[in-house]
C-alpha cells in the first residue's frame, strides 16, 4: 500500500512539473529564444508586457482610430482599422514583430516574401494554436482551422462539392435568389423608401444561397442557425482576448457559459438536418445522401477510414457544415455589399456597368456563359476586393524553422501577412485620390478568404436613381 501511494506522489509531483515546464515554455523560454534569434536579424517591434504583450497597446490605438465616425467616404482607411500596423511599421520598418499574448507575431508586407511563404512553405506553415482554440467552439477544426495532412484530406473530400461543372448547375438558384431580392428592392422602393441597410440584403441572399446549394435546405430553415453562429463568432471573438492567461479558457465566465450554450443550441439544430438525411436513407425513400456538400460528407463517414487513415466523424461533419454554412457566405456578402456601395456612390461606374450587362444579356437573365464576357463588371469587383478585402489580415505560423528570403523563420513564429494595408501600398499601386472615383485595375494580389479578421462596418446605401 505505501508503495502505491508513493508511486502515485511521484506521478503526481511529475504531472506537476511537466505542466509547469510547459506553462514556463510557453509564456517565457519560447518568446525569449524567438525574439533573440529575430533580434539578430534587425526584426524588432514594441516591447511586451508580460502575458499581455502588446494587446493593451493595439487596443488603444484602435479604440482611438475608431472613437469617432468618418466625416465622409473615403478608402484611405488602413489606419483607421490597423492603427498599430501604421504605427509600428514607421518606426521598425516592412518586418517587425508584435506580441499577441504569448504569441510572437512578425509583420510581413514584402510581396516577394509572402509568395515564397505561400507557395514554397505551404506544408510547414499553419494556424496557431491561438487562432484554433479562438475558433474551437466556433467552427471547431474544420477546413479553415485545419493543418497539414488533416487540411489536405478535408479538402480532398469537399473539393467536388465546388469543381466547375457543380458550380454550373448551381447558377440556376443564384440568378432565382437574386432575382427574389431585387424584386423586395425594387418593391421598397416604389413604396418610396429610398435608403437601404444593403449588407443585410447581400448577407441573407449569399447564405440563402449556399443553404439551397450545399445543404438542400431554404434560408429560413437555415437563418436560425446563421443567427446562432453569429453570435457564437462574437462571443468567441470576446472570450479569445483572455486566451493570453492560462486557463482562462476554462473559467466559468459569462462569455464561456454562452459559448457552450450557443454550440449546443447550433449542432441540435445540424443534427436535425443531419439526420433528416439519415432517415431517408433508412426508411427507402432515397439510395444516397444526396450529391451536394453534406450528402458527400455524410457518405464519406460511411466509408468508416479510408485507405490513407483518415476518418470522418459526425463532430466534424458539423464543424465542416459550420465553416461553409457561416464562413462560405460572409466573405462573399461583405464582397458584394462593398461592390453596391462603390457603385451606388459612382453614377456614372454603375451607368458604364449597367450598360455592359444590358450589352451581354440582352435583357434576359445572366448564364454561367455571359460571365466571361462581363469584363467591366470584373475589374469593379477586381477593385472593390483591392480595397476592401474580406480579410483584412492573413496569418501562417512556422511549425517549423526554414529560410524565408533573407530571414531565418524560428519554429513557434506566426506570420501576419495585413492584406488591407499591401492593397493600398502606394509603392505598389501608386497614389490614390481620396474621393469617391474608381480606378478600375486588373487585381494582381487577391486577398485571401478569412472571418477572424476585423471585418469593414457596412454602411447605410442611397442607391443612385436605380437599382444597379
Amino acid at each position: 500500500m505505501a508503495m502505491v501511494v508513493l508511486i502515485l506522489v511521484i506521478c503526481i509531483i511529475f504531472m506537476s512539473l511537466k505542466v509547469a515546464y510547459e506553462i514556463l515554455s510557453c509564456y517565457c523560454l519560447t518568446p525569449r529564444r524567438i525574439m533573440k534569434i529575430m533580434g539578430k536579424q534587425g526584426v524588432r517591434g514594441p516591447k511586451p508586457r508580460f502575458l499581455v504583450g502588446n494587446i493593451l497597446d493595439m487596443a488603444s490605438l484602435v479604440s482611438k482610430s475608431t472613437s469617432n465616425d468618418m466625416d465622409f467616404i473615403h478608402h484611405d482607411i488602413v489606419g483607421r482599422l490597423l492603427p498599430h500596423y501604421v504605427a509600428w511599421s514607421k518606426i521598425y520598418g516592412k518586418r517587425f514583430i508584435y506580441w499577441n499574448g504569448s504569441e510572437p507575431r512578425m509583420c510581413l508586407s514584402e510581396a516577394e516574401l509572402i509568395k515564397e511563404l505561400l507557395s514554397k512553405y505551404s506544408t510547414v506553415s499553419g494556424k496557431s494554436w491561438q487562432q484554433q482554440q479562438g475558433s474551437k467552439h466556433f467552427i471547431g477544426r474544420g477546413l479553415l482551422m485545419a493543418n497539414g495532412d488533416a487540411w489536405y484530406h478535408q479538402r480532398h473530400i469537399v473539393a467536388p462539392a465546388f469543381i466547375g461543372d457543380k458550380l454550373k448547375s448551381y447558377a440556376g438558384y443564384m440568378v432565382e435568389c437574386t432575382s427574389g431580392m431585387l424584386q423586395s428592392l425594387g418593391n421598397a422602393v416604389k413604396s418610396g423608401q429610398t435608403e437601404f441597410e444593403i449588407g443585410e440584403h447581400m448577407t441573407r441572399l449569399t447564405a440563402e444561397i449556399i443553404s439551397r446549394t450545399e445543404f438542400d435546405s431554404s434560408y429560413e430553415k437555415g437563418k436560425q442557425i446563421f443567427h446562432l453562429l453569429t453570435l457564437l463568432q462574437h462571443r468567441c471573438a470576446q472570450a479569445s482576448r483572455h486566451l493570453c492567461f492560462p486557463g482562462s479558457r476554462f473559467f466559468p465566465s459569462k462569455y464561456n457559459r454562452d459559448i457552450k450554450a450557443l454550440k449546443m443550441e447550433v449542432e441540435r439544430l445540424l443534427m436535425e438536418i443531419i439526420q433528416s438525411r439519415k432517415d431517408c436513407v433508412e426508411i427507402g425513400r432515397s439510395s444516397s445522401y444526396g450529391n451536394d456538400l453534406l450528402g458527400m460528407l455524410l457518405n464519406e463517414m460511411q466509408k468508416k477510414r479510408s485507405s490513407n487513415g483518415f476518418s470522418l466523424n459526425m463532430q466534424l461533419i458539423m464543424d465542416e457544415c459550420k465553416t461553409f454554412f457561416f464562413a462560405g457566405h460572409e466573405t462573399t456578402a461583405l464582397l458584394l455589399t462593398w461592390t453596391v456601395m462603390l457603385l451606388a456612390s459612382n453614377p456614372s461606374w454603375q451607368d458604364k456597368v449597367r450598360e455592359e450587362v444590358n450589352q451581354v444579356c440582352k435583357g434576359d437573365s445572366p448564364t454561367v456563359e455571359h460571365l466571361p464576357k462581363l469584363t467591366l463588371l470584373n475589374m469593379v469587383i477586381n477593385e472593390s476586393l483591392r480595397l476592401y478585402p474580406p480579410a483584412t489580415v492573413l496569418p501562417r505560423m512556422a511549425f517549423e524553422d526554414f529560410k524565408l528570403g533573407d530571414l531565418n523563420i524560428p519554429k513557434g513564429l506566426s506570420i501576419w501577412i495585413p492584406v488591407l494595408a499591401i492593397h493600398h501600398s502606394e509603392e505598389i499601386w501608386g497614389k490614390m485620390p481620396m474621393n469617391l472615383g474608381l480606378i478600375v485595375l486588373p487585381l494582381s494580389l487577391l486577398p485571401p478568404a478569412g472571418i477572424f479578421c476585423r471585418s469593414l462596418p457596412v454602411p447605410g446605401i442611397v442607391l443612385a436613381n436605380h437599382l444597379p
